[in-house]
């Protein structure tokens, strides 16, 4: 089954831990938590205090951390000492230092993931697949929330796809930008794993339906 992340950035931050469980509750597979420096993407968001703090109030919960930063190897530590239980950092952050990235975050005890923007061939990723545990493709210029779905990122989720079925790799991949009950269907189609949904999610009047139709269980 396709598995549901809630994006925080979407959040209602004056009172996220009961937002985020009462996602939780109605069936989210886990939180994903976008980290913005202002340099690599232009918007800042929010360090590893505040993922500690929603770890130690919501423990059972697993948070999917996206480092849209310029040093992912510098932060990643502070990252998985404050609860992450995987890391995504950015291949165009870091174009000399993938393995490197991939080795530190490791290290810090989490799974790993890379991320491309949609203008990155995704051809890019195909020498590190075997070393990830999982590919975010990225279907909105990152940095801002609430954009709306590029549908080339259909066709880019098939390739990767079909290249890890060709290897016989076991890698996720994870799609963001956009997702909501019309993009969620069609990306899990292109061989999506783990769809990424904030305001499709967090803004629902009852979001119980639309995780039902992510989860394709409608």
């Amino acid at each position: 089954m396709t598995k549901i992340a809630a994006s925080i950035l979407s959040a209602d931050f004056a009172d996220l831990k009961q937002d985020c469980l009462r996602l939780l509750r109605e069936g989210v597979d886990l939180l994903h938590f976008d980290v913005m420096d202002g340099h690599f993407v232009p918007n800042i968001s929010y360090g590893a205090p505040v993922l500690e703090s929603l770890h130690a109030a919501l423990p059972d919960a697993f948070y999917d951390v996206h480092l849209m930063i310029s040093d992912p190897a510098r932060y990643a530590p502070d990252f998985a000492r404050a609860g992450a239980g995987l890391i995504t950092f950015h291949l165009e952050a870091v174009p000399g230092a993938v393995p490197r990235v991939i080795e530190t975050i490791r290290e810090a005890g989490c799974r790993v993931g890379l991320s491309i923007r949609p203008g990155t061939p995704v051809e890019a990723v195909f020498p590190y697949l075997e070393a990830l545990d999982l590919v975010l493709v990225m279907s909105v210029e990152p940095g801002f929330g609430g954009q709306a779905f590029m549908p080339e990122a259909v066709q880019r989720l098939a390739a990767l796809d079909a290249e890890r079925r060709r290897r016989n790799y076991r890698t996720l991949l994870e799609v963001d930008g956009g997702i909501n009950a019309q993009t969620g269907p069609l990306c899990a189609q292109a061989g999506a794993d783990w769809l990424v949904a904030g305001s499709a999610l967090f803004r629902a009047p009852d979001p119980a339906p639309v995780i039902r139709l992510l989860h394709g269980e409608a």
